[in-house]
């Protein structure tokens, strides 16, 4: 990677995220599945979780019915695995119906890393993502991607969405770090915009 990349976050050094980063302890696993397109965006929030999180896979891709990466970790007969994703079997996220069902596996949850449009042909191209039960998250959420559109003010980015469930299904552990770093990447951004690109793009009704 060029010099005017930090290798641990990806980001330009002058928009580097690292003093950030809190390694942060989690039992829940989360497997991230990011389009190809969101890699290497500069405002992709997904590399937050990955730099934070002790347990965390990361897998690119768009059509993940075969693939063999994903599919082993589905295999493991030691773990429950969910994906996070709104369609219409999903069900509200409950802690205690996953956490203290009769089956006390290990948990992973899986989240779809991209725009709306690219996630959901991600859920739509892959069977085996189907085959998973599904979660949501509360509706009243709000999402504080203040510089990327979004369908609604209660969609969420990647990391939002990963901050959330885990505070959900872990409520004994502190997971504030994650959005503490995804503001200061917000802020910093904004920051960077010519006087009045942010108000008359992203402040309108």
């Amino acid at each position: 990677m060029s010099s005017r990349y930090c290798s641990q976050c990806g980001k330009a050094l002058k928009a580097c995220i690292c003093q950030y980063i809190m390694p942060l302890k989690s039992e829940v696993e989360l497997i991230i599945l990011q389009h190809p397109t969101e890699a290497h965006r500069p405002m992709g929030t997904a590399r937050i979780l990955s730099l934070s999180l002790n347990h965390h896979y990361h897998i690119v891709g768009e059509n993940f019915s075969d693939n063999n990466e994903l599919n082993q970790l589905l295999e493991d007969t030691n773990y429950r695995h969910y994906i996070l994703y709104p369609n219409e079997n999903a069900r509200e996220v409950d802690a205690h119906k996953i956490i203290l069902g009769e089956n006390k596996k290990k948990i992973r949850i899986i989240l779809l890393d991209g725009t709306w449009k690219k996630a959901f042909k991600m859920w739509q191209l892959s069977a085996n993502l189907k085959a998973l039960p599904s979660l949501k998250l509360p509706v009243d959420l709000k999402g504080n991607y203040r510089i990327r559109k979004a369908p609604g003010s209660n969609s969420l980015s990647t990391v939002e969405a990963g901050f959330h469930i885990l505070t959900l299904l872990q409520p004994d552990k502190d997971f504030t770090s994650l959005l503490r770093t995804f503001d200061q990447m917000i802020d910093f951004q904004i920051s960077q915009m010519p006087s009045g690109v942010y108000e008359r793009n992203y402040l309108k009704d």
